[in-house]
């Protein structure tokens, strides 16, 4: 199958029987493992954090697993492919992220935390009041996150399996959301996780095949392969469309830095990036996956040293697709940016090579999907019918059924948002993720790991206040309506100039925690907070739950 027929085609992209056989193949494969992992899940801790029971290598493969998503996979590589330079930041961005998880969060994290993310906020504060609230804050981030990558997966088939109507991306979307139900309700976090590890495996190491073969299709190194993409550029229609020079791929300001307004944008997507990763409920769930905090770390350094390196290589493969494939026919094909990665694997090892990719590509979504479902699921289950509507009173067996009951309306409601959502901008829907954790959870995890004084009047202060500014920013944002590429063409209502809300909405939530603390009344549980002060620090008494 040739370059040409693809662009002729509109972006054909190769066999889809292959593509769905490959990727049955991997499923059946997959779904022995969660089977057999799913046979020792029993109790709660095993549904939600797999007992405790996997190595800092193991839980940084998951890691990378849940991290790794179809955005990072495809989205980046067709940023670059189009925007070059700009393209990349979003890997930078992404990357530097790991390095706040693993120097303020991963280790106290797992110290006086024991299922999820409320657990830790609440430890030293009143019960109640900040589960709910960080309850709301894990169902938002999920919720967003999950719809992302069910959308995904409509944009994916389109390209994998060249499915132009959307009648067949929306069944094969309700496929994968009910084969994600089926994961997490057999194995749960073990089974999830195992799934993870398989997939961070393939796709890392598809990325480095593609990787060496970019190299070998090009005939040189780094400096060939930016002058072949800079010819590539050259010769296309779409640089034509967009008035500027081939060689500004390789410098910045090619997507942001126009004006004054997209170089703030930027700069507050970046601190919604970088800052957001660790307050992603679902990230942050993998340090209890692992018996101690030293494990906790050894699994943040294996996901920083996979995830950095799989970031690295996306600037070749973006690069690569640029220089081999082109513009125009990543914008002819379905899918548009996101048939980069594709039609890159396509032209360097044919059809075979594509179905690969193609199986760990719905491999990726179907990973991330599971992980979120787990998540979400735990906050239900633990942070609302346990703590709150059962005063902690409820057995494992019927947290484990709440659990299993929230799995499936999630699962159910992520499957018609995610069809509703296909035409939307995916890439928006995962910055909200990001902007919702950042600005949420991480001020009141930070505050209540390192601020003595901090009360529950700052951390459901800081909790709404960062959830409700960054969604109603982001509502009357022009990522929703007033410009042609906004989700609501037709429609102008912004009249916050930003697309990314970080940069108001993150201080926001900081402010609110400090005036909360400052003018609410002591919680006088000095106990406590002197507790959590040494099990952060040290360890000591992870394994007891704390009743208050």
């Amino acid at each position: 199958m040739s370059l040409s027929y693809l662009a002729e085609g509109a972006g054909n992209t190769g066999n889809p029987i292959l593509n769905i056989s490959v990727f049955a193949i991997f499923i059946v494969a997959t779904m022995t493992v969660v089977l057999r992992a799913g046979k020792t899940s029993k109790e709660a801790s095993d549904f939600y954090t797999g007992g405790g029971t996997f190595s800092g290598r193991q839980n940084g493969l998951a890691i990378a697993g849940d991290y790794l998503s179809a955005a990072s996979f495809l989205g980046i590589v067709g940023a670059i492919a189009l925007s070059g330079y700009d393209g990349f930041l979003y890997s930078i961005g992404f990357f530097v992220a790991w390095l706040v998880a693993l120097l303020l969060v991963a280790e106290p994290l797992r110290n006086v935390g024991r299922f999820t993310m409320a657990d830790v906020l609440s430890f030293r504060l009143k019960q109640k009041p900040v589960r709910v609230a960080a309850a709301f804050g894990t169902i938002f981030v999920t919720l967003f996150y999950l719809i992302a990558q069910m959308a995904g997966a409509g944009s994916l088939v389109s390209v994998l399996l060249d499915l132009h109507d959307k009648t067949s991306q929306s069944i094969v979307v309700a496929v994968v959301g009910v084969i994600m139900i089926i994961y997490v309700l057999v194995g749960g976090m073990k089974g999830t996780t195992y799934v993870q590890m398989i997939k961070a495996v393939l796709l890392v190491g598809g990325v480095v095949i593609m990787t060496i073969l970019v190299f070998v299709m090009v005939k040189g190194g780094l400096t060939t392969l930016f002058d072949k993409a800079v010819d590539t550029h050259a010769a296309s229609q779409y640089l034509a469309s967009k008035h500027y020079e081939a060689s500004q791929i390789l410098e910045p300001g090619l997507k942001y830095g126009k004006d004054a307004t997209s170089k703030l944008d930027f700069i507050s997507l970046g601190i919604a990036l970088v800052l957001g990763t660790a307050g992603l409920p679902h990230v942050l769930m993998r340090f209890y996956t692992v018996p101690t905090a030293k494990e906790a770390r050894r699994s943040v350094t294996w996901a920083i040293v996979l995830i950095g390196s799989f970031y690295l290589m996306t600037l070749v493969l973006g690069f690569g697709a640029a220089a081999l494939v082109g513009p125009d026919r990543i914008n002819a094909a379905p899918g548009k940016a996101n048939a980069a990665a594709p039609l890159l694997a396509l032209e360097l090892g044919g059809s075979i090579f594509m179905a690969a990719i193609s199986a760990v590509a719905f491999a990726t979504v179907l990973a991330v999907v599971a992980g979120l479902a787990i998540t979400a699921s735990a906050s239900v289950a633990h942070d609302i019918y346990d703590a709150v509507l059962r005063d902690g009173k409820s057995t494992e067996e019927e947290q484990v059924r709440v659990s299993r009951i929230t799995v499936i309306v999630i699962g159910v409601v992520a499957i018609i948002l995610g069809i509703l959502a296909m035409d939307q901008n995916v890439a928006f829907l995962v910055s909200l993720a990001f902007a919702i954790a950042a600005s949420a959870n991480l001020p009141t995890i930070l505050y209540s790991l390192y601020w003595k004084r901090f009360n529950t009047t700052g951390a459901v202060a800081s909790m709404y206040t960062g959830l409700i500014a960054a969604l109603v920013l982001i509502f009357f944002s022009p990522a929703v309506s007033g410009t042609a590429t906004s989700m609501i063409p037709g429609a102008d209502f912004a009249w916050f100039p930003l697309s990314s809300p970080g940069i108001v909405s993150i201080p926001l939530a900081f402010i609110a925690g400090y005036l909360g603390t400052v003018f609410g009344k002591p919680d006088n549980l000095d106990d406590l907070q002197a507790e959590m002060e040494v099990r952060s620090l040290t360890g000591v008494g992870v394994e007891a739950p704390v009743d208050h």
